[in-house]
């Protein structure tokens, strides 16, 4: 039997260009086999800095044991994410990576399916329940923010009040002694989406993560029936369970599990790696922390909770959002499959080509950015927003498969700086400087020490 992320399980995928096909594009295969694969995990900053340099905007790698053809740069990024020729496929670009893990996630669908289950989704994200989530988050971030105090570590902490977040937001209940398992099925899903070996053979990383998808399955599944009965409950879940498509009929129930899978995951990681880089980014930045801190006291005392109504107050806490958003972005790569052959810089890209684009670099580029390696959130107001390349920050995608959920992403972020900022001094150890895993999800490999001292 073929697995869900092979070729042979998907004949309706385009079939992959031969190595032998993009010869023409300057670049490396690699060793045999593992071609590329293990200098890209070793270091991708890195290798993609010495592949611009040595072949130019486009390159050529066989990473994963799939030749892909990388376009580096804002126009490539538009090209791809904007594709208004329906060029590129998602399902096909992510399907051989996650396919075996998030199955049917929104991130996986093209064209119309795409659009009409975004639709169904969207729900969710009208201004009625992002109200009810606030309350939720002010909540919950008032009750845990006040354990912490001294020194700790900050990521595992963040990642456990985010999946709290995501509990009451997402499912409507407090998980209590399941979060752990809940909590190990998605890094083990999402660990097994860059794992060398792509089969689930038990032990290996894409066998944990394929345990940790049954887990949620198992977990998910007995619930929907009594969430399309019950119209009282709000949380993303209850909504996504009696939401409908246009012609009126309901999402099946494996459908809604993998849309679910993937949404938590999304949220839960992205939101987690995000908030992580942007406080070491106000610790190493002591000035910018202060001027975050005044613009949360002027929007409301601390103690206090912030009104949905207030949230597009919070002008230089989204600038700073945004910049430590450029610095480390939570998607470093994105990739696609070419439905028909196209040209870009001069290059022939036959159909069936992988090809990815790489956000993590082009937020650092000269040039679209001065001093690229120096936080300053002020790059994000309008003005110097307007003058630059649209697809230039492109941390939530763009086009059709923009983020569902940015919206989210900001309100949980405001929302925890004021309860944290407004409380706390955050502090790390004079030339601290923690060393960060750059894939799949960013993340500081020691847990990112600080102190957080009481004002």
């Amino acid at each position: 039997m073929a697995l869900a992320h092979s070729e042979a399980a998907n004949p309706h995928w385009v079939p992959r260009t031969k190595i032998g096909d993009l010869s023409h594009i300057p670049g490396e295969n690699g060793l045999p086999i593992v071609g590329t694969t293990f200098r890209v995990l070793r270091d991708p900053p890195g290798y993609g800095a010495h592949m611009v340099k040595t072949y130019g905007k486009v390159f050529r790698t066989n990473a994963f044991g799939n030749p892909t053809i990388s376009m580096v740069g804002a126009e490539a990024n538009e090209l791809m994410l904007f594709d208004r020729d329906k060029l590129f496929s998602s399902e096909q670009g992510w399907g051989p990576v996650l396919n075996l893990l998030f199955p049917r996630g929104l991130m996986l669908m093209d064209f119309d399916h795409h659009r009409m289950d975004r639709r169904a989704l969207g729900i969710a994200f009208k201004p009625e329940p992002m109200r009810a989530y606030t309350q939720d988050m002010n909540r919950i971030f008032a009750e845990q923010l006040k354990n912490w105090r001294g020194e700790m570590l900050f990521y595992p902490a963040i990642k456990q009040l985010t999946l709290d977040v995501a509990a009451s937001s997402f499912l409507g209940i407090p998980l209590g002694p399941e979060a752990d398992k809940i909590n190990t099925a998605f890094v083990d899903m999402v660990q097994a989406s860059v794992a060398p070996i792509r089969a689930p053979i038990p032990f290996t990383s894409m066998g944990k993560g394929v345990a940790g998808r049954k887990y949620l399955i198992d977990y998910f599944g007995p619930q929907i029936a009594e969430r399309r009965r019950n119209e009282n409950r709000q949380d993303m879940f209850s909504q996504f369970c009696r939401s409908r498509r246009e012609e009126g009929e309901y999402m099946s129930d494996g459908e809604l599990i993998d849309h679910m899978n993937f949404l938590m995951m999304a949220a839960h990681d992205t939101i987690t790696s995000s908030v992580t880089s942007m406080i070491w980014y106000l610790a190493k930045y002591p000035e910018w922390q202060e001027k975050l801190r005044q613009e949360c006291l002027s929007i409301a005392p601390a103690g206090s909770d912030i009104a949905f109504a207030d949230l597009d107050k919070f002008e230089l806490t989204e600038y700073a959002f945004k910049e430590a958003l450029r610095m480390i972005s939570p998607v470093p790569s994105i990739p696609r499959r070419a439905l028909r052959d196209f040209e870009f810089m001069g290059y022939h890209i036959p159909k069936g080509t992988a090809v990815s684009i790489s956000p993590s670099y082009v937020h650092m580029m000269e040039e679209y950015w001065e001093q690229p390696e120096v936080f300053d959130p002020m790059r994000f107001t309008p003005d110097k927003v307007k003058a630059r390349h649209k697809y230039a920050w492109v941390p939530f995608g763009g086009g059709a498969h923009m983020c569902l959920g940015l919206h989210f992403a900001y309100m949980q972020m405001k929302l925890f700086m004021h309860h944290l900022l407004t409380n706390v001094r955050v502090e790390i150890a004079e030339g601290y400087t923690p060393a960060w895993q750059p894939w799949p999800i960013p993340k500081p490999k020691d847990g990112l020490r600080v102190n957080f001292r009481l004002i």
